[in-house]
């Protein structure tokens, strides 16, 4: 482990210094031209000093303007001068002030809601110059006042849920956890909530996320052209960050629901200097399970917690301790039970070294767990992952045309594949440990935003990720380093047979990666309200979701990239026209992309990947491709809001064989993923009748997901026996469904600080019965297979109680 963390050290020292000679460079070349001046502060919000994310600071006399990063931090380099500032921001009025610059300026400001009813107005600012010049594409915002508005399934608000409604991005059905971007995996999404990595991003096997909605501060997607900064997965990064909790007064609000409940409580540790943020959830459906006769052993619910304290040191430092830790839990007869969930911690310190350079050191750890008891067999098994990693990032602001960011990470990784322990052990003491894995992940990363013309702003970066697997551990050694062999005989592929092992110690080196990870995009403005943006990024994943499931379920195990597993390097290019009409009223987005991952893991037929303490037997490395044209059209403004996204699209696998006498899997042939969806059709609006009564309303319409069906049967030993043809060459019945929610908030008292509002939802209007899955069976009176589908959901209606005082 020593020499690794030096070889590490002195790779990223060098890095290091030449990111700090390219930045010295630049900054010498800048300090030639006329004198300027930085102008730089922080926005917050004025009721509760919470730090706001995107605020648009625009100077109308030079037509330039910058936006708040994740801690609220702006800065400007302007020439000495008397400007005019605009601050505006979705949801708030907006500010203009008038500003002397003769010297580095610092202007902290607050801005006040444009609507004071616990139903919030929504308003889009009209200033999108900033969104059209910048090379930011592929990406996605959500305010959390709309997703909340979005009628969902059982009357819980879901973050996840509400993302599926952006162009690019579906799942695999109802009840499907986690979700599919541009034809990728739900492993390749790299999911954070406060910079702190989410391995299963849903409760109760995809019913609802993990996400409490009450705690979201900000919520981002980017599928593509994603910054330098990010790493890790190949398709795309959902970064969550939590509020920071009310500095000025002690509030509490939450909601009722049919199936769960909330609450979240929030206030000052030391007025206007430091505040915590603790809420929860749980859902109480089993309780009524208990009272339903032959439900009495049965169980099924979940439960979390989101905390956050920060305090601020001075005017140039400030720490923040977060925390995320959620638990599922189900049970059935007490023939088995099922226990998993994730836990986080992070602990941050903002530093701002000058008007111009801000910083953010991070400690961060997080942790998957998953249990599963088997009573009816004797034994439980535990499996996981845990990951350590600290990292620290700088935003320079060289000057107004010119932004840096750069950083580095180091992440250590535990993999825990299973420890199968008998029922009655309680201490441990004839536990069955599979081989435990460990990796870690080092990084260096400078990325810039560069405007070049009026017209034309460029972003580009260089990533460079290394990857080292460790001991202790006791690795396979085969024939030809074949773990998996091909019988031409049977035309079958099958599991190789070792013909020794090598034993590992402790931080020993046991295979290593590197690679370079350029990103860059582009954006050349046609006029104030008319932009085409490009973009390409290449993207390392070095861990891997081990799943022959459509979706993510807690039975999946994440393995690291070793001497047989490969790291997934993915490369996407997208083009892109974005259009704002009618001053900021309308606005209209067209993307076309194009991805191709190496390295995407697939399975010989008959794979066993549960417990398989040499998983290296039952894959195989293949390649993946996704194609495809988003288009989405956006009403920002006026009583009537929402937006209409579809997608046409394609993702296909191939595994081709390894020598001229091998078919591979298909027989070599490009075949439809499991998450491909040819269409894909969005429809969300919300209608603010008056100051008491929003409705909103959701449709969505996608491709059935491909499958594989039999063909044919065959008599065997007096069974009858399905055939299969080409991998997932049918397709389950297309998929759509309409929700509509009404929302009711009751009569304002200014004497009385309690608001509430009622929200009334009915998902699945016409009551579609959309299959989740197809199975066959054998008909025991005509001996022959048939189908039989599996729906979720009808029709379902729901009430909720939102308060807050």
């Amino acid at each position: 482990m020593i020499a690794v963390v030096k070889y590490v050290y002195q790779t990223q020292k060098m890095v290091t210094k030449k990111i700090s000679t390219f930045v010295i460079f630049l900054t010498t070349l800048i300090s030639f031209s006329q004198e300027k001046f930085a102008l730089s502060g922080t926005i917050t919000d004025f009721k509760n000093n919470e730090t706001l994310i995107g605020v648009n600071i625009y100077i109308p006399a030079l037509e330039i303007g910058t936006t708040t990063n994740e801690y609220g931090f702006y800065s400007l380099t302007l020439p000495e001068g008397e400007y005019q500032v605009e601050i505006s921001f979705l949801g708030y009025e907006t500010v203009e002030k008038t500003i002397l610059l003769n010297q580095n300026t610092k202007n902290n400001l607050s801005l006040n809601e444009s609507g004071e009813e616990l139903q919030e107005v929504i308003i889009i600012d009209n200033k999108e110059m900033s969104n059209i010049k910048s090379p930011e594409m592929s990406v996605n915002k959500l305010s959390i006042s709309v997703i909340k508005k979005m009628p969902v399934v059982l009357g819980e608000v879901d973050v996840l849920k509400s993302i599926l409604l952006l162009p690019g991005v579906t799942n695999a059905g109802e009840g499907a956890s986690g979700f599919n971007v541009r034809g990728g995996g739900a492993d390749q999404n790299l999911i954070l909530l406060d910079e702190a990595a989410i391995f299963n991003s849903s409760h109760v096997f995809g019913f609802f996320s993990v996400f409490n909605p009450d705690a979201v501060k900000d919520l981002k997607l980017y599928k593509g052209g994603i910054p330098a900064r990010y790493g890790g997965r190949a398709s795309s990064v959902l970064d969550i960050y939590q509020k920071d909790g009310n500095s000025k007064e002690f509030h509490v609000n939450g909601g009722i629901g049919v199936i769960s409940s909330r609450i979240l409580a929030e206030g000052p540790l030391v007025k206007n200097k430091g505040s915590f943020l603790i809420g929860g959830r749980a859902s109480y459906a089993h309780l009524f399970l208990k009272l339903s006769e032959g439900q009495k052993g049965n169980a099924a619910y979940f439960y979390d917690l989101n905390t956050k304290l920060n305090y601020k040191l001075n005017n140039n430092n400030s720490l923040f301790l977060s925390g995320y830790f959620g638990r599922d839990v189900f049970s059935m007869n007490k023939v088995f039970a099922n226990i998993y969930g994730n836990s986080t911690l992070n602990l941050r310190w903002n530093h701002l070294y000058s008007d111009k350079l801000f910083a953010n050191l991070s400690l961060i750890y997080s942790d998957y767990f998953y249990e599963l008891t088997l009573d009816f067999v004797g034994f439980k098994w535990d499996s996981g992952i845990k990951n350590y990693n600290i990292k620290y990032d700088f935003k320079n602001y060289i000057s107004d045309k010119l932004k840096l960011d750069y950083g580095l990470s180091g992440i250590y990784y535990e993999f825990n594949p299973g420890t199968i322990i008998p029922s009655d052990d309680a201490i441990r003491i004839n536990a069955d440990q599979l081989d435990k894995k460990y990796a870690f992940e080092p990084s260096v990363y400078i990325g810039a935003e560069h405007e070049l013309s009026k017209k034309i702003t460029v972003s580009y970066g260089l990533r460079f990720s290394l990857f080292y697997r460790l001991g202790a551990s006791t690795i396979n050694l085969y024939e030809n380093n074949n773990p998996v062999v091909f019988n031409p005989d049977m035309q079958i592929y099958e599991k190789g047979t070792p013909v020794s092992t090598k034993y590992y110690r402790k931080n020993k080196m046991i295979e290593s990666y590197n690679n370079l990870e350029p990103r860059f995009s582009i954006s050349y403005q046609l006029n104030d309200n008319q932009a085409i943006k490009a973009s390409y990024n290449k993207m390392t994943q070095y861990l891997q979701l081990i799943s022959n499931t459509t979706s993510q379920t807690p039975l999946d195990v994440w393995m690291p990239s070793d001497n047989y597993i490969k790291p997934q390097i993915a490369d996407q290019v997208a083009l892109g026209y974005f259009r704002n009409m009618n001053e900021g009223t309308y606005s209209f987005e067209v993307e076309t992309y194009y991805k191709k991952i190496q390295n995407r893991l697939n399975y010989i037929d008959g794979a066993d990947l549960i417990a398989n303490d040499a998983i290296e037997q039952v894959i195989l490395n293949g390649r993946m491709r996704a194609y495809g044209i988003e288009m989405m059209f956006k009403k920002n403004k006026g009583k009537l809001n929402g937006w209409i996204s579809y997608t046409l699209s394609k993702s296909e696998q191939q595994t081709p064989g390894r020598t001229a006498e091998e078919p591979g899997i298909n027989n070599g042939q490009w075949y439809s993923s499991v998450y491909d969806k040819t269409h894909n059709l969005a429809i969300t609006s919300t209608y603010n009748l008056n100051e008491r009564w929003s409705f909103g309303a959701n449709f969505v319409l996608q491709s059935g997901q491909p499958v594989t069906y039999p063909n044919g049967q065959y008599e065997y030993l007096g069974i009858t026996v399905p055939s299969y043809g080409l991998r997932n060459e049918n397709r389950l019945p297309a998929y759509h469904h309409l929700d509509i929610s009404a929302t009711l908030a009751l009569e304002k008292n200014k004497e009385r600080k309690w608001k509430g509002e009622w929200v009334f939802s009915i998902y699945n209007v016409y009551n579609r019965q959309n299959a989740a899955s197809v199975n066959f069976r054998q008909n025991a009176d005509t001996g022959n297979n048939e189908a039989i589908k599996t729906s979720i959901f009808g029709i379902v209606p729901a009430v909720s109680y939102n308060f807050k005082f």
